[in-house]
């Protein structure tokens, strides 16, 4: 496969990764917070969220998925260049949004263990 068409199945991915991502941000009980303290936490938990690196997620995904699907290309007497970019596809896909949803667990939890009322 090659480098364009592995980039190009990236690109694909991360675009599809934004577009069907849930909401990004917790939905937070405001009552009785005290703002400037809420805006302090709400950046650091923000930081450890960006720990997770969705665009590795993405690349991981997409080179197993491209491997798995040049193999049942081949085994299935299919083109096995298509099969591969398929299974890149979603594989990327895929894991691109498991690692979305991990980086909303991670805010979620963050902003919950500091106290606040996460409601969603």
């Amino acid at each position: 496969m090659g480098t364009i068409r592995i980039v190009c199945l990236l690109s694909i991915s991360a675009a599809m990764v934004s577009a069907c991502a849930a909401h990004p941000e917790p939905i937070i009980d405001l009552k009785g917070v005290n703002q400037v303290v809420f805006e302090q936490d709400w950046a650091e938990c923000k930081g450890y969220s960006e720990q997770v690196k969705i665009e590795q997620g993405v690349a991981k995904g997409a080179a197993t998925g491209a491997v798995v699907g040049a193999v049942a290309g081949a085994i299935g007497d299919h083109d096995v260049a298509r099969t591969a970019g398929q299974g890149g596809l979603i594989g990327g896909t895929k894991s691109g949004l498991q690692a979305d949803r991990e980086k909303q667990k991670v805010f979620k939890r963050c902003m919950s263990g500091r106290g606040y009322r996460v409601l969603n």
